[in-house]
């Protein structure tokens, strides 16, 4: 007993040296001052560190991160158009795995849904083909655009609170109620 205790001591301490010689004190969430820091700031936006290593992590984290949201010519979207009889409004996308699947529908032609009214304050119309949801509990406004249930856009004219995934907002509201009407409607979404 008394030989592998001999034998485990040493290799105990030179383990505990390297583990130690191999640590500068730095880790990611302090920057070199030693303060506890992460280098997000709250808003989720690099924070101001000076330190090269504080950059290339920054860095690392914003390339794994996939681009989203891209048209037919590789550029980014942030708008769409929805068409509803003679009138056309912007609609801001929001940035998420369901408008990634909305604006590759929408490369290969403009999506058409009838919708039809429900309960006076939404449109709501079946997709055919369901999208990747991520839904959260969502207190809705006149203008928000949201998918239900995976396979069912809303457009809404009034409030809800359920669960949603979000998918855009519409720019300007101006003329939206009278556009949408008290019965169904065929709404186009299209890029811009």
């Amino acid at each position: 007993m008394k030989l592998k205790f001999g034998k485990i001591l040493p290799c105990i301490a030179v383990t505990v040296l390297f583990l130690t010689g191999c640590s500068d004190g730095f880790s990611p969430e302090m920057n070199p001052q030693g303060e506890n820091k992460s280098p997000l700031a709250d808003d989720g936006t690099p924070s101001d560190f000076s330190d090269d290593a504080d950059s290339l992590l920054i860095q690392q984290k914003n390339m794994a991160q996939p681009d989203t949201n891209f048209g037919t010519e590789g550029n980014m979207v942030e708008k769409m158009t929805l068409q509803i009889g003679n009138n056309t409004f912007t609609v801001a996308l929001e940035n998420n795995a369901a408008v990634d699947a909305f604006v590759e529908m929408m490369n290969n032609a403009p999506v058409i849904i009838q919708m039809s009214d429900y309960s006076g304050f939404e449109k709501v119309g079946s997709l055919g083909t369901n999208l990747p949801a991520d839904d959260s509990q969502t207190t809705t406004h006149t203008g928000d655009i949201v998918l239900y249930n995976g396979n069912q856009i809303v457009i809404f004219y009034g409030s809800n609170s359920w669960s949603y995934t979000r998918l855009g907002k519409i720019d300007d509201l101006s003329g939206l109620e009278d556009a949408l009407g008290s019965g169904d409607v065929v709404v186009t979404f299209s890029l811009e």
